[in-house]
């Protein structure tokens, strides 16, 4: 098995081409899903948030006011450098759970869908493949504001809180053009798919496991400690 590693921007349309690859049978882990689960009430990030960012960005039934929490960040680089530090180390630990889950059952390949896959870089190392979603800036803009009702300022900050998407396409070894309408979209993904299921990544990633039976015992011990912590 294989990792492949999909990003965007904030509206460039990066969960529309993620439903597209499940549907075409992919296993994709999505960051925010699992962002979402790992700050939940009592669990280790939840208690560091509260903790740094105070209980006035709680909700009445004790869970996170995500909304009131993004305005935070959004507005100050050292806050959102913060949460950050806080929060990607247990995404990454429970994605590597379900990534553990995925090649025991026998799949090719796995999609990370991960927002700040650049911006941080700690997983980019284990990726054999990255994607990137891309629309143009005035598209861009225009769908964050219909979608989040928000005002042009509102949306120009929350887009420049963000690395460029034209950064982002150029360390991506595939780009997904998404300026124009689903079906072209939906077209460009069907050929990523393919490229996707004709690599032979694979193959030497199950080379390397075999070779690494002598130590099969810690390896599998190790990947039980995970899955149950």
């Amino acid at each position: 098995m294989f990792l492949v590693g999909l990003t965007g921007g904030i509206a460039s349309g990066k969960s529309a081409v993620s439903s597209m690859l499940r549907e075409l049978g992919c296993p994709v882990i999505d960051a925010d899903v699992v962002a979402r689960k790992v700050v939940e009430p009592h669990t280790p990030a939840y208690a560091r948030i509260v903790y740094h960012f105070g209980p006035e960005i709680l909700l009445e039934n004790g869970e996170i006011d995500r909304q009131k929490l993004g305005q935070l960040i959004f507005a100050d680089e050292e806050k959102r450098k913060l949460l950050n530090s806080i929060t990607h180390p247990e995404i990454h630990k429970a994605m590597l759970k379900e990534i553990l889950l995925y090649f025991l059952r026998g799949y090719r390949y796995v999609v990370l869908d991960v927002p700040l896959l650049f911006e941080t870089r700690r997983l980019t190392k284990f990726l054999n493949h990255t994607v990137v979603v891309y629309c143009d800036p005035a598209t861009q803009l225009s769908r964050l504001m219909q979608r989040d009702g928000l005002s042009q300022e509102q949306a120009e900050q929350r887009v420049a809180a963000q690395m460029p998407l034209n950064e982002k396409r150029g360390l991506a070894n595939h780009v997904v053009e998404n300026s124009g309408g689903r079906e072209d979209t939906h077209r460009q993904v069907l050929r990523l798919h393919t490229k996707l299921e004709d690599s032979m990544d694979f193959i030497l990633v199950r080379v390397i496991a075999i070779a690494a039976t002598t130590g099969l015992g810690g390896m599998l011990l190790y990947a039980a400690k995970i899955l149950l912590s």
